[in-house]
């Protein structure tokens, strides 16, 4: 667990990330990351949420139909 500071920056406040999550992020100056609201709680991520739900979809459909795939492939 890390804690985070909140700094000032205007009329808003910012987060202050340390350099082990932005590391684990792969993010950096500039960059982009994602909060989304869940059951359990907030999550931060790299990954647009939209996105990883469809790469998620398309990793389980190869599962599912990776021997078809593979007879396909050969």
């Amino acid at each position: 667990m890390h804690a985070l500071k909140l700094i000032a920056l205007g009329d808003a406040l910012g987060v202050v990330l340390p350099r082990e999550v932005l590391a684990k992020l792969k993010r950096g100056p500039g960059g982009t990351v994602y909060l989304t609201e869940t059951a359990d709680g907030l999550l931060l991520t790299s990954n647009h949420p939209a996105i990883q739900e469809q790469v998620d979809a398309g990793r389980a459909f190869v599962e599912d139909y990776k021997d078809a795939l593979r007879a396909l492939s050969g």
